[in-house]
């Protein structure tokens, strides 16, 4: 059985931090799927884009997680905070210690799902104060333990990266960066 990167889509997503994401993920030859969180395969970001799912969230299993991702946006969070199904395949892969990624706002997900207790973690600036439990970091992108949040949008490059890092080591991530040339901060 194949372990998977899984991206979760919500209406009103932010479309540079999942579009980005998914396709540094893709470059660096990570199984990655696009998971829609709502009823519909199509999910419409916050500034008009649609994107087609893979896959819905019922067809996410825990033994298939390698790592699962949230982007930011609203009310795409908002969404993604709502479904009790993602909030238990957070909390599985918490416990089995698989890599948890959000980006921008959608590290208040975790902060509501009481796994940031003891970790570092960054979120888009008023949102610090839903990262329950952690120590809000200056850095812009942060890997505390199996967790990696980022502070925005202007960071997607930077999160993915760390991403890939985590997955498939930092030759994987420098060939990345080099084929899009771009420097990490």
């Amino acid at each position: 059985m194949s372990k998977n990167v899984y991206v979760f889509l919500a209406e009103g997503f932010e479309e540079i931090e999942a579009i980005g994401t998914i396709d540094l993920l893709r470059r660096a030859g990570l199984p990655t799927h696009i998971v829609a969180v709502g009823l519909e395969p199509n999910v419409t970001g916050a500034h008009g884009i649609a994107i087609q799912a893979d896959l819905s969230i019922s067809e996410v299993y825990n033994d298939d997680v390698l790592a699962l991702v949230l982007p930011g946006g609203l009310p795409g969070v908002t969404n993604l905070d709502a479904s009790q199904r993602l909030h238990q395949l957070i909390r599985e892969a918490n416990q089995e210690g698989k890599l948890l990624c959000a980006i921008c706002a959608a590290p208040s997900v975790f902060g509501g799902a009481d796994i940031l207790e003891g970790k570092e973690a960054i979120a888009y600036p008023g949102f610090e104060k839903n990262l329950k439990g952690a120590k809000v970091s200056e850095a812009p992108v942060v890997k505390s333990g199996h967790i990696i949040t980022a502070k925005s949008a202007g960071y997607t490059f930077d999160f993915a990266l760390e991403i890939i890092t985590a997955l498939a080591g930092e030759e994987k991530a420098k060939e990345v960066a080099a084929g899009i040339i771009y420097t990490r901060h």
